[in-house]
């Protein structure tokens, strides 16, 4: 990942400094280049850098060059930051990476601008690219956009739904919320890399789904962090999601099952206390016990398993392939 953030990392400058002076200030904040003065800040993270990577190796899996993914990769790396400012606002999310919120340090209003103009500038990066591909890949990251919007409606309407009778939301539905939502991008980050590297569509069409196997587990990998992760590592508090009643698949999974902890469980998410302290504490252990950390690792290593199968299905360079595998493993073993 190291190596395709240093290749990329020129150009991603480059599509932020062309955005407002004040929008840009708030995107390299997001990005974890500066703090909010707009100077340089050396405890900032930039994240994973997982999409970028996944659309240089995208190119060269195709035997392509991976200077010549990198509009892709810039573009899915902005779709991404666009996507976390937004989501942190929708959530009333305050950390992200382990600092204020983009919303929270310079107010919503602003927040929702950067995001806007951040999606702007990474449809532009991608259309002004120099590649005869340009206007491919272009329509394939608007479709991608409409599953992430898609995605991410599905989510917010979950919150309204209850625990348990006809109107619950069961772990297919979540799925599929969770296919739109980070699949999608993740499957286009590839793709992206496929499409400006030259690829047949057959080719296109099955690492995409590749990707989208990898968001789904990854997905699963989060949803286990969003409970059991540790704060110093992930930046968020312990048991965040139950705090905030999150519908994620543990919680879903363990509310499934028919025994004592499940409906110990549904009782504590249906009542008016807090859940925080020692209630947060005991709703991560209902939720083990009911089988629902065991069930979101089996469904990680499944998505993984399925994406592991696409990818040997490919031609693919010998090298580039490889990378894309140890890639793919190092998801589901993170833990941040």
């Amino acid at each position: 990942m190291e190596r395709c953030r240093e290749l990329v990392r020129p150009a991603l400058v480059e599509a932020v400094g062309r955005l407002h002076p004040w929008t840009g200030e708030m995107a390299a904040y997001a990005l974890g280049w500066a703090d909010t003065a707009g100077n340089p800040d050396p405890g900032g993270s930039e994240g994973k850098g997982v999409r970028q990577a996944l659309t240089v190796l995208g190119a060269e899996a195709v035997g392509a060059d991976g200077r010549d993914a990198v509009p892709g990769a810039v573009a899915v790396e902005l779709v991404h930051t666009f996507s976390l400012l937004h989501d942190d606002i929708m959530d009333a999310d305050t950390l992200r990476r382990q600092r204020p919120a983009v919303w929270k340090a310079y107010g919503t209003g602003p927040a929702v601008l950067a995001g806007d103009a951040l999606l702007a500038q990474a449809v532009t990066v991608l259309a002004e690219a120099p590649n005869p591909r340009a206007a491919a890949a272009v329509r394939h990251l608007c479709r991608t956009l409409n599953a992430l919007v898609s995605g991410q409606a599905q989510d917010l309407r979950f919150e309204h739904r209850p625990w348990n009778g006809p109107g619950a939301v069961g772990p297919e539905q979540y799925r599929s919320m969770a296919e739109h939502k980070t699949g999608a991008l993740l499957g286009s980050a590839i793709a992206l890399g496929a499409i400006l590297g030259g690829a047949p569509d057959e080719t296109v069409t099955a690492l995409e789904r590749a990707g989208r196997h990898l968001g789904l587990a990854f997905q699963a990998v989060d949803d286990i962090l969003g409970i059991w992760g540790d704060p110093a590592v992930t930046g968020k508090p312990t048991h965040g999601d139950l705090r905030q009643r999150k519908k994620t698949y543990p919680i879903l999974t363990a509310l499934a099952d028919s025994g004592r902890a499940a409906h110990e469980l549904a009782a504590l998410l249906d009542s008016p206390q807090r859940i925080d302290g020692e209630a947060a504490g005991r709703a991560a252990a209902l939720v083990e016990e009911a089988g629902g950390r065991a069930a979101t690792r089996d469904e990680a290593r499944r998505h993984l398993d399925t994406a592991h199968r696409t990818l040997r299905d490919v031609p693919l360079t010998r090298t580039a392939a490889q990378e894309l595998d140890t890639l793919f493993t190092h998801l589901l073993d993170r833990t941040w």
